[in-house]
């Protein structure tokens, strides 16, 4: 957890101050027995009732400022934790925003969510409790133990029994809780995966009836983890008993042998009430830093997975100088993409999901990717805008390895329509936009245009400014794809990568639209992963592959006279008339 705290630096002064004011507070509450024991003794003794008002005005002056200034560290404490946990917070979301596929697959996405929000929080309040504590705690049982002595040293002889076996409760107690505390972090990891699932997927549960089975998974996490939080609430619930018990026994051993000190005048009976208050004061930080015992070890269990995020570093990262300044190797327009015999796997797997895949795809043209489910065509699409790096060969553009450029230079070339059509919050204008920040309003109309999306748009009670609910549940799957379309032709790329992104259209939406796209896009590389012939039969050069190696290139007439899996994909999807 102290790595963590390197990300307090900015409020170093502001710490300094809580600890200076959490310090004056100790210090009114280590004085006002003092001053009890002085009313007592030279006041109510001696009958001096000039005293007593006055020592007890000087009490209460001391209360009041006592209170203010534990009122203005709680504020300063109270800013400082919440300061820190937008800076870690902002820290882990821009660390997380640089990391490759591979570390979301590695850490999961509902534990990254976890770990952003409540692993934070955790790590927050403990902060804010130290602030408090570290100081005030040690500083009351050392001055607590400090004024009892100047008291009287022989009653102490009470606190060096109780004060052990305090002790003793309080490690027993948790090193029982401890390992419970971690794992109450696990279990909400998994309840928080159950819960994301099943409101995400809620259209497939539904529509395969299975509401009962998600309800069981969602109760059978949530009781596991509530199972966890009862039992370790029950261990932590002995606490506080336990230590009221020996506080009491303790309270009843001082007035005991208090009493007969004072019988035989070796002490003043306002020395004895101010001893009695010392000892309450010794046990109640030796309660506080239990209290510390405890939160500081489920923090640092948070605090470990923060630590784990913050310190996995992305895979693919961008090369050492930025590239730029050299020149093409093979093509001087912008947008000629070439694979070189290259190879990929995902992490873990057996083997490669592409293998020697070489081919290029030129400006101007349009490049077609198809074949069965699982031959790898998603995989070469993901590897163009570098979310994997290629375990052998090469994926260059315009004659310049990939991994030569940086990340934002690469995708800045690339419009990328994803096979699953992600929209974000907000109205339709800016969903488009997201392609290109600065897009015009005439630039957005023209892109929703081409992608065949102005008619749903206008049909809709706002046009552009209409609102795209979270997901965009408010819309069709067609309607969403041409969005994601329109947003890449916004942004006017060198590369169009289209990933089975005409698979929710109507063969005459995808006819008009793939019609649209030519005359749009006649200085750029055009890449479409297909599963449907229909919309690729017209491309300039069609890969066909077949369990991740290319089973043949070419145009629709070549490769129906060469290849045999072509063949059998057309003759599957199309009619005898069709194909001739």
């Amino acid at each position: 957890m102290l790595k963590l705290f390197r990300f307090l630096k900015p409020y170093r002064w502001g710490i300094a101050l809580v600890m200076a004011l959490v310090l004056l507070q100790s210090l009114g509450e280590l004085y006002l027995p003092t001053l009890m024991a002085d009313i007592v003794n030279k006041g109510v003794v001696t009958g001096d009732h000039a005293y007593i008002w006055r020592i007890g005005a000087y009490m209460l002056l001391v209360t009041l400022g006592g209170t203010a200034v534990a009122i203005c560290a709680s504020y300063f404490s109270s800013r400082i934790s919440a300061g820190f946990g937008r800076i870690l917070r902002g820290k882990v979301f821009s660390h997380v925003e640089n990391y490759s596929l591979q570390e979301f697959d590695k850490i999961g996405t509902a534990s990254l969510i976890t770990r952003t929000t409540n692993d934070i929080h955790q790590v927050q309040q403990v902060l804010m409790m130290m602030m408090r504590l570290m100081v005030m705690a040690p500083m009351m049982c050392i001055g607590g133990l400090i004024m009892a002595l100047s008291k009287d040293a022989k009653l102490t002889l009470v606190l060096v029994v109780a004060l052990p076996v305090l002790a003793l409760t309080i490690l027993l107690i948790s090193r029982r809780g401890l390992p419970l505390f971690r794992a109450i972090q696990k279990k909400l990891d998994k309840l928080n995966l159950v819960l994301r699932e099943g409101l995400t997927g809620i259209r497939v549960i539904r529509s395969f009836n299975r509401l009962e089975h998600e309800k069981k998974r969602f109760v059978d996490a949530n009781f596991d983890l509530t199972e966890t939080s009862v039992k370790v609430n029950q261990i932590m619930a002995l606490l506080m008993p336990l230590m009221m018990l020996i506080m009491n026994f303790s309270s009843i051993a001082i007035i005991w042998f208090g009493g007969i000190r004072v019988s035989e005048n070796h002490m003043e009976v306002g020395d004895l009430m101010a001893f009695l208050q010392y000892a309450m004061q010794i046990m109640f930080s030796l309660l506080m830093l239990s209290m510390m015992f405890v939160m500081v070890p489920r923090a640092s269990a948070s605090a470990v997975r923060i630590n784990e995020v913050l310190d996995l570093e992305a895979v693919i990262r961008d090369p050492a100088e930025p590239a730029g300044g050299a020149e093409a190797e093979v093509a001087t327009e912008g947008g000629f993409v070439e694979f070189d015999n290259v190879t990929f796997s995902y992490p873990g797997a057996e083997q490669p999901a592409v293998s020697g895949i070489t081919f290029h795809a030129r400006p101007g043209e349009v490049t077609a990717i198809i074949g069965g489910t699982g031959s790898g065509k998603s995989t070469i699409v993901n590897l163009i805008p570098r979310f994997y790096d290629v375990d052998s060969g090469a994926v260059r553009i315009d004659g310049k390895d990939v991994r030569e450029y940086s990340q934002e230079e690469l995708r800045a070339k690339i419009g990328l329509v994803p096979q699953k059509a992600v929209l974000f919050t907000g109205t339709i204008a800016d969903n488009i936009r997201f392609g290109k920040e600065q897009a015009t309003d005439e630039e957005v109309r023209h892109a929703a245009e081409v992608a065949q999306a102005t008619d749903f748009i206008t049909g809709m009670q706002d046009g552009f400014n209409s609102v795209i609910a979270q997901g965009g549940t408010n819309i069709s799957g067609g309607q969403k794809q041409r969005l994601s379309i329109a947003r890449a032709l916004v942004r006017r790329p060198d590369i169009y990568v289209f990933d089975d992104s005409f698979s929710a259209l109507d063969y005459k939406t995808d006819a008009r639209l793939r019609a649209a796209l030519r005359q749009e896009t006649t200085k750029s590389a055009v890449i479409i992963v297909a599963q449907r012939v229909s919309t690729i039969m017209d491309a300039d050069r069609i890969v066909v592959l077949e369990e991740g190696r290319i089973a043949g290139i070419g145009n629709h007439k070549e490769l129906m006279a060469t290849c045999e899996v072509y063949r059998e994909i057309v003759s599957s999807q199309l009619s005898e008339e069709e194909i001739a």
